[in-house]
């Protein structure tokens, strides 16, 4: 497991700082003219090393999970609490991954060029829905870890 708590550490600094800073970019640039010189030049770059990221993620997460013997466990009807953080920290992975789609889609087909109101408001919910859900898994990873 030493290699993949270290590329799941990685990962997980790249998914939640890229979101802290692409937030505090959303938020900061209130020049609309700013934000379409800057969005389609930076936006796809970081969409695919978010992906790049998630990737590493979800593959270092299975194989921790399936290495601690936690796999079976968490889809039993066991409890304890590494279990039962384990499933809510699941969870909410879950519900980002949903969101991460939704978000990447809109992007993909939207880049350079005008969104609807409605691609507009889903677009920069689902950034903030997934900026708030990983401060949540990032706790529950903390949980987790503390535990073990």
């Amino acid at each position: 497991m030493g290699w993949a708590i270290h590329i799941h550490l990685l990962a997980a600094i790249s998914w939640i700082g890229g979101s802290i800073f692409m937030f505090v970019l959303g938020v900061s640039m209130r020049d609309k003219d700013a934000q379409k010189a800057v969005y389609p030049h930076v936006g796809p770059i970081f969409g695919y090393f978010e992906v790049v990221a998630l990737m590493c993620l979800l593959g270092t997460g299975v194989y921790m999970a399936n290495d601690f013997g936690m796999i079976k466990l968490v889809f039993s009807g066991y409890h304890s609490p590494v279990i039962d953080a384990l499933r809510t920290k699941l969870w909410y992975v879950l519900v980002i991954l949903v969101v991460t789609v939704i978000h990447f889609t809109i992007a993909l087909r939207t880049n350079n060029k005008e969104r609807t109101p409605l691609q507009h408001m889903i677009s920069r919910g689902s950034s903030m829905l997934i900026f708030i859900l990983n401060l949540f898994v990032l706790h529950y990873a903390m949980v987790i870890r503390s535990i073990l």
